[in-house]
């Protein structure tokens, strides 16, 4: 059976497209399920595991601005995480996961398991919105999920 994984190295294969990831959230787990396939570096350049905000600003250029007026944890902090890291690596595509695994760090606007993903095709940006629950481990699977599915979706 193909794991969405490898669906997307073919689908990117056969477009002739690369792909980067901007993870938080996840903390490398995208990038583990791409290193994975044998070949990969075909289609995956590489990525980053931005868990701070200084690493977000100083590595994927997300402006301080976004960070401080919406939170590390927003759509608007997401689709400038895609846009940079697409941008830092060359790639026409690229990955993004923020949000809040858990069990600490959620707010009443903000609760644990909120988590944006994007998913950048040049320069269309697309970002979605997810509240997923449970332990940690188990948001962030989630979160990995949406993401794949989600630039699925878009190649396809």
């Amino acid at each position: 059976m193909t794991t969405n994984a490898e669906l997307i190295g073919q689908l990117l294969c056969d477009s002739g497209l690369c792909l980067s990831t901007a993870e938080s959230c996840t903390g490398g787990l995208i990038a583990s399920k791409f290193t994975a396939i044998s070949g990969a570096s075909v289609w995956y350049t590489g990525g980053w595991v931005t868990y701070s905000n200084t690493m977000k600003t100083s590595h994927l250029l997300v402006p301080e601005l976004l960070l401080d007026t919406y939170g590390a944890v927003s759509s608007q902090v997401a689709q400038a995480m895609c846009e940079g890291a697409r941008k830092q690596s060359g790639t026409s595509v690229s990955l993004c996961t923020t949000g809040i695994a858990g069990p600490t760090g959620g707010t009443d606007a903000k609760p644990v398991g909120t988590v944006y993903v994007g998913c950048a095709i040049e320069e269309d940006v697309d970002v979605r919105h997810f509240l997923f629950s449970g332990t940690r481990s188990r948001i962030q699977n989630m979160a990995v999920e949406a993401t794949l599915q989600l630039l699925i979706e878009k190649l396809t």
